[in-house]
């Protein structure tokens, strides 16, 4: 795949300067963030071996259940625990002897070496929303996903510059079998863009399609020696792990591929209302399924993960963006840390209906606690609506503007000679201004972060466009972006072995959309 993994892009120049760049279409992306700045605690060192001392009890006392999943149950016994049919007790220091053998960091290939990522230690990767059936934008209002509206979503993905991985399931293409539409997803993803991406965790017989596909676009050995997917483990919370998650995770696991493994809790149903509680819960819950993974093949890559959100005691429904949901984003930060795992959590989480005031109070809420919390894999980081049943493409395009902060923030506060700036005051001195001196002059453009997106023109110029809001101005972006979209190259042989792979296993079987 030498050809597609070093192509080129080409970049606008020259002579045409400034108006010209302006209008060029673009295909950079930034690199993932890496933190120059120090991580926001919480929990102070008595409160953390207190969570992890109540964890061990939990596992050792409680124990977990790993349902429908004799094979499991049989490993966990020779490793040392005690199984009481699907109930496995865990002793004391076993779990997080196994998640011992995990790396701390990672890299995940892309078929373009450039849009490589590195899965921990200070760095924070985004990628897209994940799962939602519905999607909706200004022109078709809310409606079940196809296979199209997917597409989009990747070309939108691939496009945005502050976006570093490709995703998984960016909504659920309804038009197409649920045994089936796997195939065409990886497909878009793996064709449609040359950003890292996931693998599919809905069957343990998919997952191990994922990975098939992957030794056609990157060679077999390379795929077993390297990390060229991640995929999102859910676990059943409370402290269930089912047949079909875990299944897939030993496909990845014993692939040397990366998974999340993730708790999926809403605070006050499936854990305790309190902070403390629920991180006790969480960690349990990682530990179980991390050292399970490493029984599977010690050195396997995984990520720590957590998705907490709390619910509203009057209707019952999920709420995000809450200050509860960002103490537990903190703390399981710190907890991961602890154990030397890279994290996951956060993104553009929202409870709101529309992208409007509501979905950004929410979502940067969100995204600043992931910034702060040290999280390294952020999934849902733009397209999030409706508490993730709705895959939203004017949000897309708004949250992915807005990722471009926290690369500016990430970065920390320089000091060095220019930014001092001391010639630039001696120039202008008291009741001057800086418009004109030389220090503005040669530091203009990249002075400040820029938006893509939003309107700061005068009232009038607003005013005489048609005053669009930021909704508007958003689904005219996805327009133009999709309009400009240009796929990028792909080797010949290895594009037509994954079409016909995709055409084999789709005719091999028939339609099921159970």
């Amino acid at each position: 795949m030498s050809d597609a993994a070093t192509r080129r892009r080409a970049r606008g120049g020259g002579g045409a300067a400034r108006r010209a760049a302006r209008s060029a279409v673009s295909f950079d992306t930034a690199k993932y963030i890496e933190r120059n700045i120090p991580n926001f605690e919480v929990l102070t060192e008595e409160v953390l071996e207190i969570i992890e001392t109540n964890a061990e009890t939990l596992l050792e006392e409680i124990g977990v259940n790993f349902v429908n999943n004799p094979a499991a149950c049989a490993r966990w016994k020779e490793a040392g625990a005690d199984v009481q049919g699907e109930r496995v007790h865990i002793p004391r220091g076993l779990a997080r002897k196994l998640c011992a053998t995990a790396p701390s960091s990672f890299t995940q290939h892309a078929r373009n070496p450039e849009r490589n990522v590195v899965i921990g230690g200070k760095g924070l990767v985004c990628a897209p929303v994940y799962g939602p059936p519905f999607v909706r934008d200004m022109a078709g209002g809310r409606r079940y996903a196809t296979m199209e509206d997917f597409r989009k979503f990747v070309k939108l993905g691939y496009m945005s510059k502050w976006l570093h991985h490709s995703g998984g399931t960016v909504c659920e293409p309804t038009d197409v079998a649920v045994n089936k539409r796997h195939l065409d997803m990886l497909h878009a993803h793996m064709t449609l863009s040359d950003k890292p991406f996931m693998g599919s965790v809905t069957e343990p017989s998919r997952a191990q399609d994922s990975v098939e596909m992957c030794e056609i676009l990157f060679g077999r050995d390379f795929v077993q020696q390297n990390t060229v997917m991640t995929s999102l483990i859910n676990v059943n919370s409370p402290m269930t792990f089912d047949d079909v998650m875990m299944g897939a995770l030993e496909v990845y696991a014993r692939n040397n591929q990366a998974c999340i493994v993730s708790p999926f809790i809403v605070g006050g149903a499936m854990a305790p209302v309190s902070v403390v509680g629920t991180l006790t819960q969480v960690l349990a819950e990682v530990l179980a399924g991390i050292a399970y993974s490493q029984l599977i093949r010690p050195g396997a890559p995984v990520i720590f993960g957590t998705f907490v959100t709390s619910i509203d005691m009057g209707s019952g429904a999920p709420t995000f963006g809450t200050p509860e949901a960002s103490q537990i984003l903190y703390g399981a930060g710190q907890l991961a840390r602890r154990m030397g795992l890279p994290y996951r959590s956060g993104g553009g989480l929202c409870g709101s209906k529309l992208p409007d005031a509501q979905a950004a109070y929410e979502t940067t809420h969100t995204l600043n606690a992931a910034l702060l919390g040290g999280v390294n894999f952020m999934l849902h980081a733009c397209g999030w609506l409706e508490g993730g049943l709705v895959s939203s493409f004017e949000k897309f395009v708004m949250d992915a503007d807005q990722l471009g902060t926290l690369h500016k923030i990430a970065a920390g506060v320089v000091a060095d000679e220019n930014a001092q700036a001391m010639d630039a005051i001696r120039e202008v001195g008291p009741g001057g201004h800086y418009l004109g001196c030389a220090h503005t002059q040669a530091n203009f453009q990249d002075a400040f972060w820029k938006t893509q997106l939003f309107d700061y023109k005068p009232f009038e110029t607003w005013d005489e466009e048609g005053a669009r809001d930021t909704m508007t101005l958003a689904a005219e972006r996805v327009e133009r972006m999709l309009r400009d979209y240009q796929q990028p190259a792909i080797d010949p042989g290895a594009n037509e072995a994954l079409a016909g792979y995709v055409a084999n296993k789709k005719a091999s079987m028939p339609d099921s959309f159970t």
